[in-house]
């Protein structure tokens, strides 16, 4: 069965979980504020290792692999750019190793804080960046690659090019938003969604999004621009400024499940966590969604 099979044939069961957050429980698990975070977890791997097993104990059927600035520029400022390749592989290999049951997503996202300049001119030097990171996680194994986090609908289409031309399989999209459905870009989520979706995009949908009482509304204004698999993973709640100077997030596990039921009855069926959650978090999600 072949790795698109995989996702489709997991998909066609019902909704399907995704993992909750990753760097704010690394923090908890003693990793320093502003690190390169791929180098702490590679020299501190039994910390990533329980947080996936929980969330794969936790119902968690596609665990994000700790890739997400395993890119060139961000790698750089820990002097890792020239192992790029190697580095997403061996995140890749870690997440397998904690979860092997479950589908392992090789994570990237936006490149808009490593780069001086963002619009058409820099689309090349996008591709050839997404391409060294994606060569890097199909070598380490990974099942389907998430596009997540993104802010404009140019870096989307440069995923797109160099999963193409690296020869990936199944590629999830997924943007942070406004809760009306507005990207940054200023432009509407839904026809940069329906764009992408007919452009073979495995799945779409948002991440990082305040979850609230308005969630489910803009999982219904998506849902009629998508046909197929629609995301949801947003955070929980709206942030604040905890003692410790980290962003703190007030919205429990039992809220923060009801509020995804209500997205996955108006048509989400890939559900996760963003900032803020927890294994806790995928657990209540699962017995609220059955």
């Amino acid at each position: 069965m072949s790795k698109c099979e995989r996702f489709d044939r997991l998909l066609e069961a019902g909704p399907v979980l995704l993992d909750g957050a990753t760097g704010s429980n690394l923090m908890k698990a003693g990793m320093p504020r502003g690190c390169c975070a791929e180098a702490w977890i590679l020299e501190h791997p039994q910390a990533l290792t329980e947080l996936q097993r929980a969330y794969f104990e936790t119902g968690s059927r596609i665990v994000y692999a700790p890739t997400f600035q395993a890119q060139p520029l961000a790698l750089e400022r820990a002097g890792l750019a020239e192992k790029c390749e190697e580095v997403n592989a061996r995140l890749v290999a870690l997440s397998r190793s904690a979860a092997p049951g479950a589908l392992i997503a090789g994570d990237l996202t936006t490149l808009a804080a490593n780069m001086d300049s963002y619009d058409e001119a820099q689309t090349d030097q996008m591709v050839a960046l997404y391409r060294r990171q994606i060569r890097g996680l199909l070598d380490g194994g990974a099942d389907v690659l998430i596009a997540e986090t993104l802010l404009y609908p140019l870096e989307a289409e440069a995923v797109c090019m160099a999963a193409e031309l690296e020869g990936a399989g199944a590629v999830m999209y997924t943007f942070t938003m406004q809760a009306d459905g507005a990207l940054f870009s200023g432009r509407e989520a839904g026809p940069v969604l329906r764009e992408l979706e007919k452009a073979g995009a495995a799945a779409v949908g948002f991440n990082c999004v305040a979850a609230g009482a308005d969630t489910p509304a803009l999982v219904s204004r998506l849902r009629r621009f998508v046909r197929g698999p629609l995301v949801c993973k947003p955070n929980a709640g709206v942030p604040v400024v905890g003692p410790s100077g980290l962003a703190e997030y007030p919205m429990g596990a039992e809220e923060f499940a009801g509020v995804l039921k209500q997205c996955a009855q108006a048509g989400a069926n890939l559900l996760g966590g963003c900032c803020g959650t927890g294994p806790e978090y995928i657990r209540r999600v699962r017995e609220a969604v059955g």
